[in-house]
């Protein structure tokens, strides 16, 4: 913005005999600094082109067509009631898109809020419910066969071992990647998951799966609030038809709509985003909830009335860089809570309305990883974050 104001300057200072020309200027740095403030959301529609997604069992019906229909419909609603938002489609045809490009177009449009729109699938065919994944690894395990599934798209890709980074959608191993990921915006990223998912139980009825964590690509990539929305089962008899009808898209498209205006008004009036009233099942804080996120740093404060420093921590604290966060959790805990399992010397960050708790200095990433490791069978969750400045 400093060279369009620049230039605003100096044709006032040196052509201010041509009014004609200097209007339209101003307007279009007017309109540059609008466009520089807009909020973005960019929508995008799973699979695409080569890539059908699942399959209906009965009608046919191909996902990659139901997660466009609904896409556009939300684009339109969005555009229609908030002109001034930015929206961005990572398609609007029935072409392919490879994860890691869709992930690009949201970060290149400096995007404000990711949403994907996907339809599930499953080998019972009485599976059915609508479900919002957010990135992370709370009970990686059960939500992998998700992830596997939506990733595995990954393989239609040319040279997709060098575009990923060596990453195998289909290896179990791989996903070791999502344990060290370091993700700031999963509170935002929650507090949206949860507006979607309690509009499909409240307004729409659904049943109920849930909002759960699982290593999704395309979200590990995208430097923003980030949500995928399995809208249904097209594996399912009734959700399939559901789904393919006018009516079922028109009230799916309307419930992530009216999730939108929830998170959005309060951005766009400067304020914070809205609070998480109801925390889902999955992601009640416990010593097996976790959220994902690089602390904030400069406000890291040890557990009352215990040292900050365990006893496994390396003789040289001041060289320590890494440790693990155990879990995260709304309330400030006592020493000797239940919560910690036994763990003494843990200490917290906060992070908005959540406490962040921790355990362990370690010099590398390895030596973290190991303590991670170990600590699995009591925190299934943890994972490893840089440590907070504590000064």
């Amino acid at each position: 913005m400093g060279g369009g104001y620049f230039c605003l300057s100096y044709y006032v200072d040196t052509s201010m005999h041509n009014n004609k020309l200097l209007l339209p200027l101003i307007l279009f740095v007017f309109c540059c600094t609008v466009a520089a403030n807009a909020f973005t959301v960019v929508i995008d529609a799973g699979h695409g082109g080569k890539d059908y997604g699942a399959i209906g069992h009965v009608l046919k019906l191909k996902e990659k067509d139901l997660n466009l229909d609904v896409s556009l419909r939300l684009a339109s609603r969005i555009r229609t009631a908030y002109p001034e938002v930015n929206v961005v489609l990572t398609r609007s045809t029935d072409v392919f898109i490879p994860l890691q490009e869709r992930a690009n177009i949201v970060n290149k449009n400096n995007a404000d809020l990711f949403i994907c729109i996907h339809t599930n699938s499953a080998e019972s065919r009485k599976a059915y419910g609508a479900e919002v994944f957010i990135l992370g690894t709370e009970k990686m395990e059960k939500n992998l066969d998700v992830a596997m599934r939506e990733n595995a798209v990954i393989k239609l890709e040319a040279d997709y071992q060098t575009t990923y980074q060596g990453f195998d959608p289909n290896s179990i191993d791989s996903y070791i990647i999502f344990e060290l990921m370091q993700n700031q915006y999963m509170d935002n990223s929650l507090k949206f998951a949860t507006l979607v998912q309690q509009n499909f139980v409240t307004d729409l009825k659904r049943s109920d799966r849930g909002v759960r964590q699982a290593g999704f690509w395309v979200l590990l990539k995208s430097a923003c609030p980030s949500v995928l929305i399995e809208m249904g089962f097209v594996s399912n008899k009734e959700e399939e038809k559901y789904l393919g009808s006018d009516k079922g898209k028109r009230e799916i498209t309307d419930a992530i709509f009216n999730a939108f205006s929830s998170y959005y008004l309060p951005a766009k009036k400067g304020q914070s985003q809205p609070a998480n009233t109801e925390q889902p099942q999955s992601m009640t804080p416990s010593a097996n909830s976790v959220e994902p996120s690089t602390p904030n740093v400069a406000e890291a404060t040890p557990v009352p009335n215990q040292e900050s420093t365990p006893s496994s921590a390396p003789a040289e604290v001041e060289k320590a860089r890494y440790t693990v966060q155990i879990f995260s959790s709304r309330n400030v805990l006592k020493s000797g809570d239940r919560e910690f399992k036994g763990l003494k010397d843990c200490f917290y960050t906060q992070r908005g309305e959540w406490y962040k708790y921790m355990y362990g200095r370690y010099a590398t990433e390895e030596e973290a990883r190991e303590q991670a490791k170990k600590l699995q069978s009591k925190f299934p969750g943890c994972f490893v974050v840089p440590i907070p400045d504590e000064k």
